[in-house]
């Protein structure tokens, strides 16, 4: 039986990232303890409290260094459950205190665990830049983050309601997301308006990835098959035994769909 030798770069590179990280670690939870025994000797409420909210960030930021360590195994990970575990923690560590609310709008995408982490990289990144860059002006900021599988393909939008002049830093760190893109075998897009700005990361799913997302679909469909049948039954049979007003609702507007327009030609730009 043959083995396969594994790349002694990659190994290494894995134990290089796994220090930082554990190092990492290591220097947040040693801030904790500090500050933690700084309220202790604090006096008065005031200071308390401020020295409280340090230690809340602190654990924001702990947890979300936490996400963002690299996947091991083999298991395939559910990338919505991921992005939402990552965004909560963003939302203690950066958001909130910026008063910059974080919607996420995510579809189960069963992503390979190395993968997933990529993906997990390049939305933290995508968010903070867009918290650190975003022009709100008198608008309460918020952040948009929606996860979409289209056929074969993934979707992820990062959009913020920002303008786009505050965002002439933002481009090495785009670029730097593309890189990363790129090793999923996808691209990062940006598309921009007069009053938003948002990030397009599109990147096709791998065979395995397709055969389980096959799975879920179709267990989707035979858990929701007789419910629907049940509620079929429970329709009259005739239009007439359930009069309706129906018609002399005014038809709702159809809301502005911001995305819509994103990539067309005039509003698109490429990382490259």
């Amino acid at each position: 039986m043959a083995f396969l030798n594994p790349d002694p770069h990659r190994l290494q590179e894995g134990l290089l990232l796994r220090e930082l990280h554990h190092r990492a670690a290591d220097g947040v939870a040693s801030a904790i303890e500090l500050v933690s025994a700084a309220i202790i000797r604090a006096e008065g409420a005031e200071a308390k409290a401020a020295l409280a909210n340090v230690v809340s960030l602190l654990h924001g930021h702990a947890e979300v260094h936490r996400m963002l360590v690299q996947a091991r195994g083999e298991a395939l990970i559910d990338a919505a459950a991921y992005v939402h575990g990552l965004g909560c923690a963003m939302r203690q560590s950066q958001l909130d205190p910026m008063k910059i609310q974080l919607i996420l709008d995510t579809e189960r995408v069963p992503l390979q665990p190395v993968r997933c982490w990529l993906v997990g990289l390049i939305v933290h990144d995508l968010i903070a830049t867009a918290a650190k860059h975003a022009c709100f002006d008198a608008r309460c900021g918020a952040i948009k983050v929606k996860l979409a599988r289209h056929e074969d393909l993934v979707n992820c939008v990062v959009l913020d309601n920002g303008s786009r002049p505050a965002r002439s830093d933002s481009g090495p760190r785009l670029r730097i997301d593309n890189d990363v893109a790129k090793s999923l075998g996808g691209r990062v897009e940006q598309g921009f308006g007069s009053e938003f700005t948002s990030v397009v990361l599109s990147f096709p799913l791998t065979d395995r990835e397709r055969r389980a997302h096959r799975g879920i679909v179709n267990r989707h469909m035979r858990l929701t098959r007789p419910l629907r049948a049940k509620a079929a039954a429970l329709v009259p049979r005739h239009p007439s035994s359930a009069p309706s007003h129906e018609a002399d609702l005014p038809l709702a507007a159809e809301p502005a769909d911001a995305l819509g327009q994103l990539l067309s030609p005039p509003n698109r730009m490429v990382a490259i």
